[in-house]
């Protein structure tokens, strides 16, 4: 079966307020869309104590490559003494977490105005780390 499919490609589009950074994803997060995702929520979280909200909702699919995206910008942005809330309600999605054994270790809401109502301050990492077998979710030591 010869089939084309047209490139997957995660869209999003970022907006701050108070000190929050947004970034509102659509599309497919996989090995494909990644690098340029990855790419710019480096970008985004560059500074000291980053504050991210990645709004999945519109998040159409994902796969481990995607939930290696999703880890690094947690490892960077807890590295820097910032935070990363995950906003999705998605039954498929939070199962991918639980079975992952990620769903501890993501800050997780149903919808922004939770999120951003979240009292959670800037550096309180949850207790459990995130990487998956292999180190691929991780992200490499700088230096």
């Amino acid at each position: 079966m010869d089939e084309t499919h047209p490139p997957s490609e995660a869209e999003h589009q970022v907006r701050v307020a108070d000190g929050t950074t947004l970034v509102e994803l659509r599309g497919e997060l996989d090995i494909v869309t990644a690098p340029s995702l990855t790419a710019r929520l480096d970008e985004l979280t560059a500074g000291g104590r980053p504050d991210v909200l990645l709004d999945l909702r519109r998040v159409s699919f994902i796969d481990c490559t995607g939930l290696g995206v999703l880890c690094r910008a947690r490892n960077r942005v807890l590295a820097r003494w910032g935070r990363l809330r995950l906003i999705s309600d998605d039954p498929g999605f939070l199962r991918l977490l639980r079975h992952a054994r990620l769903a501890d270790v993501f800050d997780i809401h149903a919808g922004p105005w939770g999120a951003f109502g979240a009292g959670l301050s800037p550096g309180a990492p949850p207790p459990n780390s995130c990487s998956m077998s292999g180190g691929a979710a991780g992200e490499q030591q700088e230096g």
